[in-house]
């Protein structure tokens, strides 16, 4: 989020001071829609697993560098969904670190035919901390910057505890969800103080237009996605939407990230980035490359930001053919 649109010192300095960090962010916020909300747990036909690495500002020495792993199944005789996911997030150069791992479960609710509501819950542990052995401070340099610095912090780690929870509508053409993260605040400090991580208020959802394929057989079938999703935590918001086409085994879409109608100060829009998304599909594997152009003031020296996703969907035969003549859920992709 903005909060993040730093240099990498300043975060390192408010690591263990009074700042209230932001969450990582991904452009394919859909490739592993657990990490959205875990009421996304589940919403496959039975099996999901999902990789991401993100490398964001390359061209800023000790920028962001973020990686997930989320793992979900759908429970048919129990109408539920199961989740876990994993998150780490390096700032500055590897110094300043923090990592999450969330249970997540999901109750589906059919209201009617093909239209479903699923409430869910996320609890989690998070570790954050700092390497001090990365970092070189003012004594260091005026002594050669070689020499250990006279600087003592006691605290350099903090783990906490973490919950979730999440809202999604669904019917097979269209979604809506709300989320809300670190219900409790905890408190994150690495100086035994008190540093609460703010909530964060999640707004998000989609239409999934199908195009008529050509010929009698249903082969390469086309479609349309466009998906939005708004994240708020402490003072800061941002809103991601776009959309892609997809021809199977091929996609490729277009995004934006900012808020235009909000600047935080004169001289300074809310636009950050114009992504790039392109990937394929092979057998029940799909591949996604998405590029953030910078449109922000950082732009000339960001090196913009690159991501990479990996998911793994699969399911038994027969309760594939059965669950798609009875339950589809029309979720973006990427």
């Amino acid at each position: 989020m903005n909060a993040r649109h730093g240099f990498s010192l300043a975060l390192i300095i408010g690591a263990w001071g009074q700042l209230m960090a932001q969450d990582p962010h991904f452009t394919q916020f859909y490739a592993s829609p657990t990490y959205l909300s875990p009421a996304f747990a589940g919403t496959t036909v039975q099996s999901r697993l999902a990789l991401q690495f993100r490398d964001q500002w390359p061209a800023i020495p000790g920028a962001f560098v973020s990686f997930a792993f989320a793992a979900d199944q759908y429970l048919a005789n129990l109408n539920s969904g199961i989740g876990l996911i994993a998150v780490r997030d390096q700032a500055g150069s590897g110094a300043l670190s923090s990592t999450t791992i969330s249970l997540q479960y999901a109750y589906e609710i059919r209201l009617k035919h093909k239209v479903y509501l699923r409430p869910a819950l996320q609890f989690g542990y998070a570790n954050r901390a700092v390497n001090y052995s990365q970092l070189v401070f003012n004594d260091q340099l005026a002594r050669g910057g070689d020499i250990s610095t006279y600087e003592h912090f006691d605290g350099r780690k903090a783990g906490y505890a973490d919950i979730g929870s999440g809202l999604l509508f669904f019917t097979p053409t269209m979604w809506a969800g709300i989320a809300l993260q670190h219900m409790n605040e905890p408190n994150q400090s690495l100086l035994l103080e008190e540093a609460r991580l703010p909530r964060q208020f999640n707004l998000h959802g989609g239409y999934r237009f199908k195009l008529r394929s050509g010929g009698m057989v249903r082969k390469n079938q086309q479609a349309i996605v466009a998906a939005f999703n708004y994240r708020a935590q402490g003072k800061f918001d941002q809103l991601d939407i776009g959309a892609y086409y997809e021809q199977d085994p091929v996609f490729g879409g277009i995004w934006y990230r900012g808020l235009p109608v909000k600047s935080y100060r004169p001289g300074y829009p809310n636009n950050d980035a114009i992504a790039l998304l392109a990937g394929f599909k092979a057998g029940d594997w799909r591949f996604g490359y998405s590029y953030d152009i910078t449109i922000s003031r950082l732009a000339i020296n960001s090196g913009g930001a690159h991501e990479i996703t990996a998911v793994y969907e699969f399911a038994d035969k027969r309760k594939k053919r059965s669950m798609a003549r009875r339950r589809v859920v029309p979720c973006a992709k990427f």
